[in-house]
C-alpha cells in the first residue's frame, strides 16, 4: 500500500523539511480509522464532495473503471504552494523513494 511506504519513510520526510497529506473521498471518520488501524504519522484529508479531486485531476470520470475511487497521484508542492512536480503513480512500492529523491534535489542536497 502506498501509504505505507510514506509511514516508513515518515522520518526521511521529515528531515528533508516536507509535511506528507494524504487525500480521499472519504469522511473525516473513515480516514481516521483507516489511519489508526495502519499507524499513519501524517494527516488524512477528506474530499467528500471531489472539489479538491476535480482541481487535482484525481476525479474519475462515471464511464472509468473504479469511478469512485480517485486516481493515484501525488504532488510535490513547495512552501510558496507552486507544484514542483506532479506523478501518476504506477510502481506504489517505489514510488515514496522517488518522490523523497525528487524532494532533496529540489532542496539542494
Amino acid at each position: 500500500m502506498e501509504g505505507q511506504g510514506f509511514r516508513d519513510r515518515a522520518p526521511a520526510f521529515e528531515e528533508a523539511g516536507a509535511e506528507v497529506l494524504g487525500i480521499s473521498f472519504d469522511p473525516p471518520e473513515a480516514n481516521r480509522r483507516f489511519a489508526e488501524r495502519y499507524g499513519f504519522p501524517f494527516r488524512l484529508l477528506s474530499d467528500e464532495d471531489r472539489t479538491v479531486g476535480e482541481a487535482y485531476e484525481t476525479k474519475r470520470a462515471p464511464e472509468e473503471r473504479g469511478a469512485g475511487s480517485p486516481k493515484r497521484r501525488t504532488y510535490l508542492i513547495d512552501p510558496e504552494g507552486v507544484i514542483r512536480k506532479a506523478y501518476r503513480v504506477t510502481n506504489v512500492d517505489a514510488h515514496p523513494d522517488e518522490v523523497l529523491t525528487d524532494l532533496r534535489a529540489l532542496a539542494g542536497g
